[in-house]
């Protein structure tokens, strides 16, 4: 199976200087879990990139790079 690396969450993540257990405790995953997303090793959730999303206001198209416009749909 190929593993997708979600570049844009670490990103997103470090810009906002957070580190993997306190976005972790923001959208209710363990540390473990979230770096596993982070790596690519587990696919994301639906309901966690909607958290994600939300949190950094941005769109989930966004975090998935399917655009490169971080603002968020109206």
């Amino acid at each position: 199976m190929l593993m997708v690396r979600y570049e844009r969450i670490r990103n997103m993540r470090e810009d906002f200087d957070l580190t993997q257990k306190q976005i972790g405790d923001i959208i209710n995953v363990p540390q473990r879990t979230y770096a596993y997303y982070e790596s690519g090793q587990r696919m994301i959730p639906p309901y966690v990139l909607c958290a994600l999303a939300d949190y950094y206001r941005t769109s989930v198209d966004y975090l998935l790079g399917r655009t490169n416009n971080p603002k968020p749909y109206n």
